[in-house]
């Protein structure tokens, strides 16, 4: 690879293009952009090594840009086989001088290959979109790689699940922050990021009109209240469907109509995943859809649709659009599955939004700085991101939007902390 740099990219002829893409992310990431400059003069991760497994986007581009401007040395690869800017990952090896290790479209063994390659840099600090780095170092033969690491950074919650349950059974061998976890990062990033580019993907491969369809959502977390919200604004009809009763309740009492999914499964137009689980909508589901259905995922894993289940029952299946796959049913009808089942936001589309990614990877480099200066403090947990990274997140945010608030008086602050006021 030119510059010397360890890289596997589809072609470094791509760079120019990334380059003006990446450029044009920074312009709605002020809050990233602010941290860049400070950590260009203070070098806080001097000296240190971060591996990163994350979807290789523009927005991704300038974290690790400004890792690297902290002085890190900065190594990464994608966090899922579709989602992959290929003129960016260029950009980032010719332009930036970045190790990046990754090729939309790349098959499974060249992803587990990407992987092991970003961990052959020997990071100090693993840096995760659904958990596949530390799963790897943690079930690596290699007895030095965990020798080398002090923290890591979680960035969704398919991987913040993971983490924990690893936490919970004493496997977790080094200090994770749950970048997921923020208020900055899954109150905005979630609800509005996917909410907008979930819808934006799926309206890219098929073309559709959203208003009078029937669409089912599958979970209503952070991603699936997004998720619903655009698809009403719209003109969808939503319908949810969950298996927590206060989250369904609440989409009840928000306006949507609330079913089991074998219900849900008849009547929908389009069938959206968000559950971070398995089969959320499996064979059973497949077998009562009507003809035309669209279905799609926008939770982290393919495995929230059965695909194998899919498969058994259709006679044949061929690509009528890109990212779309028709399969043909025994009895006629035609079911319609989007990017392989994929995150649809990013095989499709171009992921969230620069500027709500803007507030999750001001928290990621954040973390990651906290990490370095407190790594000999904190132990093999699953940790939150400290409130005053969170809330200097939002500030830098208001101040970038020109927006200001008001700040708490000596005396409304005694009165908010004191048990011995009356009426």
């Amino acid at each position: 690879m030119e510059n010397n740099i360890p890289a596997d990219i589809k072609d470094i002829n791509l760079a120019s293009e990334g380059k003006k893409r990446i450029e044009w992310a920074a312009r709605e990431m002020p809050v990233l952009s602010q941290i860049q400059s400070r950590f260009a003069k203070e070098k806080p991760l001097k000296g240190v090594t971060i591996a990163g497994c994350l979807h290789v986007t523009t927005e991704t581009a300038n974290l690790a840009i400004t890792l690297r401007d902290g002085g890190a040395n900065v190594l990464l690869c994608a966090s899922n086989p579709l989602s992959t800017q290929d003129d960016v990952a260029a950009s980032l090896v010719a332009d930036y001088g970045i190790s990046t290790f990754a090729i939309k479209g790349e098959n499974n063994d060249q992803y587990y290959d990407h992987i092991n390659a970003v961990l052959d840099g020997k990071p100090n600090i693993t840096m995760d979109d659904g958990a596949d780095l530390v799963t790897a170092v943690l079930t690596s033969e290699n007895p030095d790689l965990l020798s080398n690491i002090f923290g890591g950074c979680e960035e969704t919650t398919t991987g913040v699940i993971r983490l924990k349950s690893l936490a919970n059974e004493g496997r977790l061998k080094y200090p994770i922050i749950a970048v997921n976890d923020a208020d900055t990062k899954h109150f905005f990033d979630n609800r509005y990021g996917t909410g907008q580019s979930t819808l934006d993907g799926i309206t890219r491969a098929t073309n559709m009109l959203w208003a009078g369809k029937t669409v089912v959502v599958a979970g209503y977390g952070w991603c699936g209240r997004g998720v619903a919200s655009r698809a009403t604004g719209m003109g969808s009809q939503v319908i949810v469907t969950e298996v927590d009763p206060i989250r369904a309740l609440e989409a009840a009492m928000d306006g949507h109509r609330v079913m089991p999914m074998e219900h849900a499964s008849k009547i929908a137009d389009v069938i959206i995943t968000l559950t971070g689980g398995l089969k959320a909508v499996d064979r059973s589901h497949f077998e009562v859809m009507k003809d035309g259905a669209v279905i799609a995922n926008s939770g982290h894993f393919n495995v929230e649709l059965d695909i194998d289940g899919l498969e058994e029952i259709s006679n044949g299946k061929k690509e009528v659009r890109q990212y779309v796959e028709e399969y043909q049913l025994d009895d006629g009808r035609k079911i319609y599955l989007l990017g392989e089942g994929r995150l649809i936001n990013l095989a499709a589309a171009e992921g969230h939004p620069s500027a709500v990614m803007d507030m999750s990877f001001a928290n990621q480099a954040l973390s990651s700085e906290y990490l370095a200066k407190n790594k000999a403090d904190l132990k093999n947990e699953v940790y939150s991101v400290p409130h005053e990274i969170d809330a200097e997140v939002g500030r830098l945010k208001l101040e970038a939007m020109g927006i200001k608030i008001d700040a708490l008086t000596k005396e409304q602050d005694h009165y908010l902390n004191s048990w011995n006021f009356g009426t």
